[in-house]
């Protein structure tokens, strides 16, 4: 991407970077990323050596416990990064989620090294620092409300309707095992749900789709 044009998109896309000093240094320092969807950007116990500011498309992050068991926390969209990157990087610690990208995604990839002088040198880029912790922290807090409570089929109807709003379509490529991953639940309860709301005519079921109704 020109650079021009990649400094317009961080002015639009990151209107909180408000210092044209922290812009010019973005453009010069990050690498511009084309990741297609499937690609695993972070794993659990990866040492953190970019974090992403996502220009387009979408990446899920995922956490797991001491088990081995899998929860979905949130989506990275366009205009956004990961908080929890983000926290891994800043205290050089390795990473404690999953990051899978849904649709392909253009994203800059900044260094860490940039990262750590960026905090002490732009009042902005330690906005965007707060701002994204923020966000993220709600997001994080819905995800609690909704397991503590809401029962399986309500969390699976919030969990289809987000799908589809971050992909673009009411027509999911998704298995039910992928789904029961995400919501730390078994294949079973996910079938059964998944036909009571085919019956509800709630969706409509495929083989590994889901289409919302």
């Amino acid at each position: 991407m020109e650079k021009t044009l990649l400094k317009k998109e961080l002015k639009d896309l990151f209107p909180i970077f408000s210092q044209s000093e922290l812009i010019e240094e973005i453009s010069e320092r990050g690498q511009i990323l084309e990741i297609p969807a499937g690609h695993r950007v972070f794993d659990f116990g990866n040492i953190i050596t970019v974090i992403p500011l996502v220009f387009s498309g979408s990446i899920k992050v995922v956490r797991e416990d001491e088990e081995g068991n899998e929860i979905f926390l949130y989506y990275i969209r366009k205009g956004e990064s990961c908080a929890m990157t983000l926290s891994s990087c800043l205290k050089r610690e390795k990473s404690s989620i999953k990051a899978i990208v849904q649709s392909d995604t253009l994203a800059l990839a900044l260094p860490v090294e940039a990262v750590y002088g960026f905090a002490h040198k732009y009042p902005s880029w330690s906005d965007f620092l707060v701002d994204t912790y923020s966000r993220r922290f709600e997001e994080i807090l819905a995800v609690v409300d909704n397991i503590a409570f809401n029962k399986m089929d309500v969390r699976l109807l919030k969990y289809l309707m987000e799908k589809g709003k971050i992909m673009g379509t009411d027509k999911l490529t998704v298995s039910k095992t992928a789904i029961a991953k995400d919501l730390n639940s078994s294949r079973e309860v996910i079938s059964r749900l998944l036909k009571q709301m085919e019956k509800n005519k709630l969706v409509r079921l495929g083989r590994n789709t889901v289409e919302l109704l």
